[in-house]
């Protein structure tokens, strides 16, 4: 089968090319200098492509500084909600498989068992309201759609873990104190298990929407206690503290554990967050982090 992965040097993207390439598939990517909400742009780019236009386009480019897009929401709208309709127009068009990559943010977190797929959206921030518009564009555009929320990503480049290493070290030399939000729950998500999770789901012929995430839930103070108990940072304290006290523009959800069941049940493996922590630290990309 033959890919091509908008975002390719993200997070997501990165493990995607690098799990296919493993598998033998071609796959071909593009990050910034391709303008994905340019369906022209897009069409010369597929049409480009050795052999021609892929059988498979999953769309992980994104704004996903959530803070960002409440100071720029034009930007978040281009990217997260008018590019996914005309990739989905485009792929519905040309026959070609079209995944779409959201995210827990298109709940409220106001809930209290996990968000399964037919629960309503009620997003309380600008990226999670264009991501919602995003969902419901591409929806409405490409009835063969595979769409894929998830949550909390780690993988190559800027994450949370490794942003937590890099404070750690710096507390470590005496800089300052380790603080960390403990009032919000939600999924860790190793970009490798969600590119598998991907694989396996087109390979399958599923359609519809999915939510994906590893096993098991945490509040970010857990996840960096976590990590740092991993990664011989474990005698160094971290503050527990509410959301609030971090005065950001943007709203947080308290509980965005998203529902595992349909994956579950389309065979896709799910491991506890934990061991994908491991995995990634024991990885190139963790390794890439700061350590003792």
């Amino acid at each position: 089968m033959r890919w091509f992965v908008t975002g390719s040097e993200g997070q997501l993207g990165t493990a995607l090319r690098r799990r296919l390439g493993e598998l033998g598939e071609p796959c071909w990517g593009r990050d910034l200098e391709l303008d994905v909400a340019d369906p022209e742009a897009v069409a010369d780019e597929l049409a480009s492509l050795p052999g021609g236009p892929p059988e498979v386009l999953v769309n992980a480019a994104a704004f996903t500084q959530v803070d960002r897009c409440e100071q720029e929401p034009e930007l978040a709208a281009r990217i997260n909600a008018l590019a996914p309709a005309g990739l989905a127009r485009l792929c519905s068009e040309r026959g070609i498989r079209f995944v779409h990559i959201s995210t827990d943010y298109v709940f409220d977190g106001e809930g209290e068992k996990p968000y399964r797929e037919e629960d309503p959206p009620a997003p309380r921030s600008v990226y999670g309201h264009t991501k919602w518009q995003g969902e419901r564009a591409a929806m409405a555009e490409c009835s063969e759609l595979l769409l894929v929320r998830t949550s909390w990503v780690f993988g190559r480049g800027r994450n949370f873990i490794a942003a937590i290493l890099g404070q750690a070290e710096r507390v470590a030399a005496g800089e300052g104190a380790l603080r960390v939000v403990d009032d919000q729950r939600g999924r860790p998500t190793y970009a490798q298990d969600l590119a598998e999770a991907i694989r396996v789901l087109v390979a399958g012929g599923h359609r519809g929407l999915f939510h994906f995430a590893n096993d098991g839930e945490a509040s970010w103070w857990d996840l960096a206690r976590a990590v740092l108990d991993r990664s011989g940072y474990g005698g160094l304290e971290i503050e527990r503290i509410a959301t609030l006290a971090l005065d950001l523009p943007a709203p947080r959800p308290r509980y965005s554990v998203l529902d595992l069941g349909k994956a579950r049940k389309a065979g896709v493996p799910m491991r506890p967050w934990q061991e994908a922590l491991e995995a990634y630290l024991a990885s190139e990309d963790g390794s890439a982090v700061p350590v003792p």
